[in-house]
C-alpha cells in the first residue's frame, strides 16, 4: 500500500512514509506520553513538512491506546503548517476511547476521522471537488 518508505524513526515515536503526495505518520507505541519523544516527533514532522510539502497528511493511530494532550498539539501544529499550501490532515484508526477524546474536545470538527489509514489515504488522494 505504501509507495515510498521515506521513513524517519525518532525514538520509535513516529514513522513517516508516503503514498503518492500524502504523508502517513504512524505512531510506534501504544502509549504516547513521553515528553521528549513527542517533542522529537514534532521536530521530525516539522522538518518533513518543510522538505516535502505533502498535499495531505494522515495520522495513523493503529494500536495506540493512550496519548498525552501534547499529541493533540502536535496534530494542530501539523495542520497549521499544511494550511498555507491547502494541505489536508486526517486522523485514522482511533480506538473508541481516543475517538471519544476527539469528540469531547471538538477536534472531530477540525480533523476528519477515518476508520482506517487506507480509507484516509484514498480520500486525501482523491481529486478535490
Amino acid at each position: 500500500m505504501v509507495a515510498g518508505q521515506a521513513a524517519m524513526d525518532i525514538k520509535k515515536a513516529l514513522d513517516i512514509s508516503t503514498d503518492g503526495n500524502v504523508a502517513i505518520a504512524r505512531f510506534q507505541s501504544n502509549c504516547i506520553c513521553d515528553v521528549e519523544e513527542i517533542a522529537n516527533a514534532s521536530a521530525c514532522l516539522r522538518e518533513y513538512i518543510e522538505a516535502h510539502r505533502p498535499s495531505g497528511l494522515v495520522f495513523d493511530f493503529t494500536g495506540v491506546k493512550f496519548f498525552s494532550s501534547q499529541v493533540l498539539g502536535l496534530l494542530l501544529e501539523a495542520r497549521t503548517r499544511l494550511q498555507p499550501g491547502e494541505g489536508r490532515v486526517a486522523v485514522s484508526a482511533l480506538s473508541p476511547q481516543l475517538e471519544r477524546v476527539f469528540r469531547i474536545t471538538n477536534l472531530d470538527r477540525i480533523f476528519t476521522l477515518y476508520p482506517s489509514c487506507a480509507a484516509a489515504v484514498r480520500e486525501l488522494t482523491a481529486p478535490a471537488g
